[in-house]
């Protein structure tokens, strides 16, 4: 099964942009360098395996990683899986492309090596996995970085293997490639992983907190976006200078709190929230004051960390808000330093 050239004409657009003409170049050669060497092979779901390869490499390309690493992304599984060579990678693309792929691979090895070691525990296999993993990353970290987003595409697409593989799959992802991405601060990775994960593990949880939520992430993200532009304005207004950040939780994060804290998703207050940063701790609660001025407060949910810090120093100042259309926000606020 081959690639349509129509297909590959659209991905070189989405991929070319803020790219310089000799960089687009060398990823259109790694494009079709990557179809022959992949030619015949299908996923399990029946598409050509090569699709897969072109995957990887857009979300590589939508992380701002450059030029090297996707084509390395292109080519990450075609000594593993292929004929081709590290030699021949090296005189195609450059030493750089080849020691990208030299990297993924290793991973790959250890990873099934972690998966079938004998006289472990699982746990454990899993956890020298981890830290050689955490190793290859003082090499170079973007070996790591194509390995989360080949593991991405492959949570995405998990829905054509078997039930037990996907368990495994989805198991090994919130051990393992989570974390990961957690300690690498790629946050969108790490909460698309444990979403999808979660899918897969607690398959009637996680569509009972999808249907709560009862809402598609990107209007979500929308309405915090609007909340965010009205309080920047009635600060501004009020003369309080700040940077407010916004967030929507997302699936496994809500679960996880609901069994931390033993609440029900109709108690949590914060699956939308805001942080309020502003310069000094007068601002803060002179930003609290035009927040309670503009919508109405939540009795109850209101702690003051500021005025009586947590042991761990945390400093902070919580309320949760009624905003448009009855929607609860929970907003944070604090100074820059303490954050």
């Amino acid at each position: 099964m081959e690639l349509p050239a129509d297909h590959v004409f659209a991905w070189m657009e989405g991929i070319s942009a803020g790219r310089e003409q000799k960089d687009i170049l060398r990823i259109e050669k790694a494009a079709h360098f990557a179809i022959a060497a992949h030619e015949g092979q299908v996923r399990t779901s029946g598409e050509a395996y090569v699709n897969h390869t072109f995957a990887v490499a857009a979300i590589v390309h939508e992380l701002g990683l450059d030029t090297d690493v996707v084509i390395a992304a292109l080519l990450h599984d075609s000594v593993e899986d292929t004929p081709v060579t590290l030699e021949q990678i090296a005189v195609e693309f450059g030493n750089d492309v080849s020691h990208l792929v030299d990297g993924v691979t290793k991973m790959e090895v250890i990873q099934e090596f972690a998966d079938h070691q004998g006289g472990k525990s699982q746990q454990d296999a899993k956890a020298e996995s981890l830290r050689k993993m955490m190793l290859a990353m003082v090499d170079d970290v973007r070996v790591v970085l194509i390995k989360l987003c080949d593991r991405l595409h492959n949570m995405r697409t998990l829905g054509a293997v078997n039930i037990d593989k996907q368990k495994r799959v989805a198991t090994e992802t919130l051990e393992i490639f989570s974390p990961l991405a957690n300690r690498l601060g790629v946050w969108q990775v790490k909460w698309e992983l444990e979403d999808l994960a979660f899918r897969y593990i607690e398959p009637d949880i996680y569509k009972s907190i999808a249907n709560k939520l009862a809402e598609r992430r990107v209007t979500r993200q929308q309405f915090i976006d609007e909340f965010i532009a009205d309080l920047q304005t009635g600060l501004t207004d009020q003369g309080v200078k700040a940077e407010i950040k916004g967030r929507v939780k997302h699936i496994y994060s809500i679960w996880n709190k609901m069994q931390k804290k033993d609440l029900e998703f109709e108690q949590l207050f914060d699956v939308r929230a805001v942080r309020v940063l502003v310069d000094s701790v007068q601002d803060c609660y002179a930003a609290l004051g035009i927040i309670h001025t503009n919508w109405k407060y939540i009795a109850g949910e209101f702690d003051d960390y500021i005025a009586t810090p947590k042991e761990n120093n945390y400093r902070s100042i919580h309320t949760a808000v009624i905003g448009p259309n009855g929607k609860v926000v929970e907003v944070q606020i604090r100074t820059h330093e303490i954050n």
